[in-house]
């Protein structure tokens, strides 16, 4: 739970399919070993960016204990069990533990967002499922803190990603929490990492998308940040977030998993309803990728081409 054990940077991994739409194996892999190499210490798995909702139970299961056998011990590995049925995420959560994860984690059931009751009662049976530490992950919704601090006195919940912008609220909830109890904070927003960061003893870190791509400048922001250097830090970010603009410049998240294609791994496209990329519309997109000069082509294969 300290700093020096959990601090860090962590990719929100994507969840490759082979040229089958299986998932596949050997990219998880990959991905580890190219995200280990360059500064990460732990994989976000079958999150959002994971496509849970186009998963079922069953392959998430396989995601996690293929990232288990690959990681080897070497990082942290967190299950996102999140699900519209709390039953599911039950169920899904003590598969994560027999698993090897080392966190569960989940979002507020999807269908009923926005209402604290049903939230609270989801991660009360989730958090109670197994031993392990549970992390809630607030995405879309506002930070209330003098409501949430509520959250943290169910059993196991010991941590938060927060992919939201009001640092405000944020810094009063941690702050408010760090007199009751030792909590761990990861920003989710890879655009304002650094933002983050500034917020001394706030977050611990970063979990993100674009942290599969590139993770040495997440690896590198969240290093400089810890020795306040935030000068040489805001390099790497403004980096970042050219890469950002590009990702995210279209909603068909299949231009995503493309840039990893670029750097060496073919994590195949999401699921529809995410339409898969023509060869012209991959082609296109990759050349302008390229020309950002930040990543390089097949990098993570260990070569440059």
């Amino acid at each position: 739970m300290k700093k020096s054990n959990m601090y860090g940077a962590y990719a929100a991994m994507f969840t490759p399919l082979d040229s089958k739409g299986r998932v596949n194996p050997e990219a998880i892999a990959q991905m580890i070993e190219y995200g280990l190499k360059n500064g990460l210490k732990g994989f976000y798995l079958t999150g959002s960016t994971g496509g849970w909702f186009l998963l079922s139970p069953g392959e998430r299961v396989e995601v996690w204990k293929e990232a288990a056998k690959a990681a080897r011990g070497r990082c942290k590995l967190i299950a996102h069990v999140g699900d519209t049925s709390t039953d599911v995420s039950v169920a899904l959560a003590k598969k994560a533990a027999d698993a090897g994860m080392d966190w569960i984690s989940s979002v507020a059931p999807p269908v009923f967002c926005g209402n604290f009751n049903r939230t609270y009662y989801h991660y009360k049976k989730v958090s109670e499922a197994t031993d392990l530490p549970f992390m809630a992950y607030s995405i879309g919704s506002d930070l209330v803190p003098e409501r949430d601090i509520r959250f943290f006195d169910l059993k196991n919940v010991k941590g938060m990603k927060y992919t939201g912008r009001d640092y405000y609220a944020a810094q009063t909830l941690k702050r408010d929490l760090d007199k009751r109890k030792d909590t761990i904070w990861f920003a989710g927003c890879d655009e304002q990492l650094l933002c983050a960061l500034a917020l001394d003893g706030v977050f611990s870190g970063g979990i993100g998308t674009t942290y599969n791509i590139i993770p040495k400048h997440f690896a590198e922001i969240c290093r400089l940040a810890a020795k306040n250097d935030f000068k040489a830090a805001a390099k790497w970010q403004d980096e970042v977030n050219r890469v950002v603009r590009l990702m995210i410049e279209s909603d068909n998240w299949s231009y995503r998993k493309a840039m990893m294609k670029y750097i060496g791994i073919d994590c195949g496209p999401y699921r529809a309803p995410f339409e898969k990329l023509s060869s012209a519309q991959e082609k296109a997109y990759l050349k302008r990728f390229a020309a950002l000069g930040i990543a390089k082509c097949d990098q993570a294969l260990g070569r440059d081409g």
